[in-house]
């Protein structure tokens, strides 16, 4: 077999490199896809968090006011019960 033809089954260490670089390159970009994919889920995960975080804040608002309303009905019946005199206790 001649020089020449041996030469060209051959790669040189250049196509070697450059094959090596091609076939990291390629995982590479595949590893950014799905690491942007999983950003993605997770933001998504985030604003989902944030509107059940938002929707309990509410219900405990609520909450808290209904509190302070039944607060003031109960101060506002004693109140009352004191002056139609059914608060004393007997002795």
């Amino acid at each position: 077999m001649p020089i020449e033809e041996h030469l060209q089954v051959i790669p040189s260490e250049l196509e070697i490199v450059k094959q090596d670089f091609k076939k990291r390159s390629s995982e590479l970009e595949k590893k950014i896809e799905r690491l942007e994919e999983e950003n993605i889920q997770l933001g998504l995960d985030v604003d989902v968090q944030n509107l059940e975080v938002e929707k309990i804040r509410k219900r405990k608002n609520k909450a808290k006011k209904d509190l302070d309303s039944l607060k003031i009905d109960y101060k506002k019946l004693r109140l009352l019960m004191r002056t139609a005199g059914m608060g004393k206790t007997s002795k």
